[in-house]
């Protein structure tokens, strides 16, 4: 319990299922060897422009440039962060390591290539400089954060095209191998203990090539089988369902409406988190509910409530800042695993590229409240499926997130009873669409009375 009798009972950093924690360490260290070890290729036209901005823009160039110069040292920083490969020294490098990253879907690499899907890569390999205070400064800069929704955005086209779903095999590299079906139904099985086949969960084809997919980002975005993931008590309004599949990180109550959430324990800071959209005011000592989403899960969002959307954008905002209190880790330490992704949860729920949607709910116990959807690292698109003024039910579609990693926050008002939230520290995810928490009803006085 904190001392103004807050409570904000946050797990380790960076607890990812098992599946998760072999990310993108040996597909980061094989495009920086390929690199290294062959002539420069030409770039992509995002990631040319992204250069001349480097170098035609005297602050952007002083901030690529010293956050090399800032990384420590000594020899074991000399590595990567997997420690087996020389590390990216200079933002020549670190181009043309991107350019391999986005001319191509990602693979999944067997467990005996030693670690498995690739989640991130892309903050793999900014690990080092964007820890660093130039680091810090440049992944907050407007400029570059444009250059880089460019690259992101030029990334996510061709993850939409034929050609992106040729990873979608049995084979070598195939996501519908024998190890790549196994970690994706084990994620998917264990929070109802079930034992689907991947056809039983989602909705595809089997027998058709790719499993019917026709793309990365279709199979990515793929829809679940509704059965699969029934709705919590659907005519009971005081059951709040799950919004996403995803495993807890935090649940924190009496959040401000402004708060220090880049200083380290990174309290949420409602204004920044709601981009200072005028129904914030409503939520001064709000209950923040916040759980993220792992590489291997199901990225679409549903109603947590039945009602009214009053409210629905995507704020723009950074894409690979982190906290500067992280600093740089070292190679072959636990911190690696918990950056961005598992530390900088609540400072990136009010910076990152996140979509905004505010619901009436139609049980007046819980009344107005919010949903935010954080892209993080390579997630460029939060995608809102669901218009102002249409009136949802509980376990709707809201949306979805396109391809990296994500988080999400549930912001109720002060006075909104809550009971039965998960608990902190499950291996599990807790299923989307699934009982979340249970609102309790408000004494009212009868009229006339």
């Amino acid at each position: 319990m904190e001392p103004d009798g807050t409570a904000d009972l946050a797990l380790p950093p960076g607890a990812w299922l098992p599946a998760d924690h072999r990310i993108h360490h040996e597909y980061i260290r094989r495009q920086t060897e390929h690199v290294q070890t062959h002539p420069a290729e030409p770039l992509t036209p995002a990631l040319q422009a992204f250069k001349e901005l480097i170098e035609n823009n005297t602050r952007v160039y002083m901030y690529f440039r010293q956050m090399f110069e800032e990384i420590p040292k000594q020899p074991i920083y000399q590595m990567d962060v997997t420690g087996s490969a020389p590390a990216v020294r200079d933002y020549e490098t670190l181009l043309q390591v991107l350019n391999r990253i986005v001319g191509k879907a990602p693979e999944w690499t067997d467990a005996e290539e030693a670690v498995g899907v690739v989640g991130v890569p892309m903050c793999a390999l900014f690990d080092y400089p964007m820890g660093t205070p130039s680091g810090y400064a440049a992944f907050l800069d407007p400029d570059v954060n444009k250059a880089l929704r460019r690259v992101l955005n030029e990334w996510g086209k061709f993850l939409q095209t034929p050609a992106s779903a040729e990873v979608l095999k049995a084979g070598p590299g195939g996501w519908f191998g024998q190890t790549g079906l196994s970690d994706l139904m084990e994620v998917a099985n264990k929070p109802l203990g079930t034992s689907h086949r991947f056809e039983d969960m989602y909705q595809c084809d089997p027998s058709a090539k790719h499993y019917g997919f026709q793309s990365w980002d279709d199979f990515f975005t793929r829809k679940l089988r509704p059965d699969a993931r029934p709705v919590a008590s659907p005519d009971d309004d005081s059951v709040v369902a799950n919004a996403c599949e995803s495993k807890v990180f935090n649940i924190s109550y009496k959040a401000q409406l402004r708060d220090r959430f880049y200083a380290k324990g990174q309290p949420y800071s409602l204004l920044d988190m709601l981009a200072h959209d005028p129904l914030t005011e409503h939520f001064a000592d709000a209950t923040v509910y916040q759980a993220f989403l792992s590489a291997l899960s199901y990225h679409r969002w549903h109603a947590p409530v039945s009602g009214m959307i009053k409210r629905a954008f995507v704020q723009e905002g950074t894409y690979f800042s982190e906290p500067l209190f992280e600093g740089v880790g070292a190679p072959g330490s636990d911190k690696i695993d918990k950056r961005g992704i598992g530390l900088a949860q609540g400072y990136l729920s009010s910076l990152a590229t996140r979509a905004v949607i505010f619901i009436e709910a139609d049980n007046k116990d819980i009344g107005l409240m919010a949903g935010v959807f954080i892209g993080m690292d390579e997630v460029s698109t939060c995608d809102i499926t669901v218009q102002e003024g249409q009136h949802i039910k509980k376990g709707n579609e809201l949306g979805m997130f396109h391809f990296g990693g994500s988080s999400h926050c549930l912001v109720f008002r002060s006075g909104v009873e809550l009971e039965g939230f998960p608990e902190l520290g499950r291996e599990e995810n807790v299923p989307v669409r699934g009982k979340l928490a249970v609102a309790k009803a408000k004494a009212r006085t009868q009229v006339g009375t």
